[in-house]
Formats: structure tokens, sequence, C-alpha cells
């Protein structure tokens, strides 16, 4: 008998005892090693989780990595040993976001498994707790690549959690000038050492120093920052209107945090900069980059974990993933 990391009510998450399903012909199942905390995760368990039906509970955990330990008749490609990543977003249940099964748990079945899909394999000599990084960093990586950033292009990103300190890494590899705010000095200064200026927007005149780190320029009036892109990892209920409000002409601002509530838009003085806002969500086609960038960018990633907790801690890990000095905690089964 196994465990599972459910939520059966608002800010009711248990571990729950857990009879895996048995696999079919199509099935591997992952004996997991690796599994980080997510931001929704947290969201999830304050609204009372995703349930399909009234009564029903939700099966937390979607960033994960560990061995193969079944395959079924039909799996192609895929051995028995192997260690691999899971991609939740290729899996028929999404798991960890909705659907029965959850990574949080020692034994992971994947349904209808395909390899280059729902799995992917871990290269050689990468650790456990760096490959299953790959689900945040997709997720990062997406974002970077909706604010269309590439060398020299000058970035603003707000929010230092996971996700941000995901999107500095990859815009301070591509070459970007970048800027990152947050309200929380650990967060600023992994931020630091990834290569980023930095900003605490409750110590100094964020929209002046932006303008100060990347230049400004007048046009239509009014002074304008020379930042290129800015990236909404935060989800402040301020930063649109301060980023329309310094958006040079053509900026693109990308949200990738998840607003409950709606947001003011100060359209008119968007008017003069033609600025373009959009949003980043998942991660479609990020995941082969993000694993074959992992052998280059190991000792990154590994900066970006704050918090190594093994899985019977679980509860504890939850509630140090939900303050503002964490960065990505990492949660490990058995021997990982």
């Amino acid at each position: 008998m196994g465990h599972l990391l459910k939520i059966h009510a608002v800010n009711d998450v248990r571990l729950d005892a857990y009879e895996r399903p048995e696999p079919g012909p199509k099935d591997v199942v992952v004996k997991m090693k690796a599994c980080g905390i997510c931001g929704s995760d947290l969201t999830y368990i304050k609204v009372g989780g995703m349930p399909r039906e009234p009564g029903g509970t939700t099966a937390l955990g979607h960033e994960g990595a560990g061995e193969i330990m079944f395959v079924g008749s039909d799996v192609a490609d895929i051995s028995v040993g192997q260690a691999v990543i899971v991609n939740p977003m290729n899996t028929p249940s999404y798991i960890g976001s909705g659907g029965p099964e959850g990574a949080f748990t020692e034994e992971l079945l994947v349904r209808e498994a395909r390899l280059g899909d729902s799995i992917l394999p871990i290269p050689d000599g990468i650790p456990y707790d760096i490959a299953a990084m790959c689900e945040p960093l997709a997720v990062a990586m997406h974002g970077v690549n909706r604010a269309e950033a590439k060398a020299g292009t000058k970035l603003v990103i707000f929010g230092c959690g996971p996700i941000g300190l995901g999107m500095v890494l990859w815009a301070v590899d591509r070459g970007c000038d970048v800027i990152a705010l947050d309200l929380a000095e650990e967060r600023l200064e992994r931020a630091r050492a990834l290569g980023a200026k930095t900003i605490n927007p409750s110590k100094e005149d964020a929209i002046a120093r932006i303008k100060q780190l990347h230049g400004s320029e007048v046009y239509f009036g009014r002074e304008r920052s020379s930042t290129d892109a800015y990236i909404d990892a935060a989800g402040g209920p301020s930063i649109l209107s301060d980023v329309v409000s310094m958006a040079k002409q053509h900026a693109r601002h990308v949200i990738t945090a998840a607003y409950m509530k709606p947001i003011e838009l100060p359209a008119g003085q968007m008017l003069t900069s033609e600025m373009t806002i959009t949003t980043a969500v998942g991660y479609p086609t990020e995941f082969p980059d993000v694993v074959a960038a992992m052998p280059r960018l190991e000792k990154e990633i590994r900066s970006i974990i704050s918090h190594h907790l093994p899985f019977e801690r679980i509860m504890e890990g939850l509630e140090v993933a939900a303050t503002p000095q964490s960065a990505k905690v990492m949660i490990e089964f058995g021997d990982a």
C-alpha cells in the first residue's frame, strides 16, 4: 500500500493511503525519485482542488522524475530501469492537475505512455532533483519565448519565485539584459547570482530604477523605459498599469501569473505606445529544449532549489513552499 497527496476541501490536503491502479498494455509505472512543489499546488489547496465531481478529491504533484518499473506490452522504446521525466500536460489525465493520478506518490501510473511525448529520458549523469526541475523550467522558457527574448533584448521580470528565477536563467543564457523584481531579498540574491540586475519595489522607486538601468526615451511627449519586453510572473495588481505607464513603442508584456480578479488597464496611456499584451501558459513545445540544456546548465538549475525534503515530510514542504523566502522545494523519494 502506497500513499498519494490529495486535496479533500479548501485548505484540507492529506497524505492518503493509496492503492495504485493496475497498469494496462499502453501504460508505464514510474518509481518516483523527485517531485517539486509548484505554486499552482498551493493555489489548488487554497481553492479546494479541481474535483471533477462534487465531493471528489484532487491528486497533487506534476513536476516529477523517476525510474521506469513497469512497461506495458504495447509501449515502444521504453525499458524497465530507465531514468525519465514525466510531461504531465501530455498525459491523458493531466497528472496532478485534476485527473486521478498525481506524482506525489511512490509509484506513478502514466497512462498511454509515449517516449518523447509524455515520457522523456533523463540525460546521462543528471540527478533526479535536477531532472524534476524540467516542468517549471519549461513553463519559464515558454514565458521567455512568448516575450520573443533574444540576445540583447532588454527584459524586465516581475517575481523571483521558481518560475521567475527560471525565466532569469533562460534570459541570461540567451544574452538578454535582465532586471528582476521581488520583495524578498533571498530571492533577489538568487536572481543576481544567475546574472540579473535586481530591484526591490518596497525599497526603491521601481519605475524610475528600471528607466535608469535600461535607459529611457521620449515618445509622444512622455518619458518611457527603453525596455523591450516585460514578464509578469508575480501577479501584483498594479504591475499591468505600471508597465503601460512606462512601455515604449511596440514593447511586449507577457502575463504568466494567474489572476483571480480583473486588473485595471489604463488604455488611454497605452494608445500611443501600440504595445502588445499577451499571456503564456504551460509549455506546448519546450520540454525537449529544457532536457537538452540540463547538462550545460546543471549548476544554474541547482541554484533555484532551496529545500530538499523526504516524501514523508511533504506537509512541512508545503508550508516551506508558501514562504516568500523559499525558491523550489524538492520532495525526494526513497534513496534518491
